[in-house]
């Protein structure tokens, strides 16, 4: 039984060159495709169908959380715990206690949205099987690739291998598992 690769690889020369690629496997029913470039391209991820949209309410949630605990923690420490009647002010000085709480709040915010973007990205990731193809350091400087996975339902290798030829790439190359 042989095993199933991780996916084939096309190599391009320039950014239209991918993006028409990711537009064809789009349009072919490729569902499981991944795209490297050297900079980003603005519409690559609308193309891919890349939504981001759970980032910004990680954010949310996260400064939400961060805020109450220390508006929390001042009003106890303040109002209840330890109480000081200083010059008549109200235990519960709730304008002392804003600037702390946003600045919690916001710290928070950024704290939770590096961890959730981390997870969401499964980084950091020491090894990845696309780092084993042959000219793939290229992605960095000067070179475009768009990658089809094996776990793809249409994936069959001779007959995306086929399909990746037909969009005139430098080089196919299969990414082994």
């Amino acid at each position: 039984m042989t095993q199933r690769p991780y996916g084939l690889m096309a190599e391009f020369r320039t950014p239209d060159d991918l993006m028409h690629a990711v537009r064809a496997a789009r349009r072919a029913g490729f569902t499981r495709i991944d795209a490297f470039s050297p900079f980003p391209l603005p519409d690559l991820a609308n193309e891919l169908g890349i939504r981001t949209s759970i980032i910004p309410w990680i954010a949310f949630v996260a400064a939400l959380i961060g805020a109450g605990l220390q508006y929390g923690s001042q009003y106890w420490m303040n109002a209840v715990d330890y109480p000081l009647n200083v010059g008549g002010r109200p235990l519960n000085s709730w304008p002392t206690f804003i600037p702390s709480t946003l600045i919690v709040a916001i710290l928070w915010a950024g704290a939770a949205t590096l961890l959730g973007l981390l997870a969401i990205l499964r980084l950091p990731r020491l090894h990845h099987p696309v780092f084993s193809v042959h000219g793939f350091e290229r992605v960095t400087n000067d070179r475009f690739f768009l990658c089809v996975l094996g776990e793809d339902p249409l994936f069959d290798g001779e007959a995306t291998r086929d399909f990746l030829q037909g969009l005139s790439p430098q080089a196919v190359r299969e990414v082994p598992a």
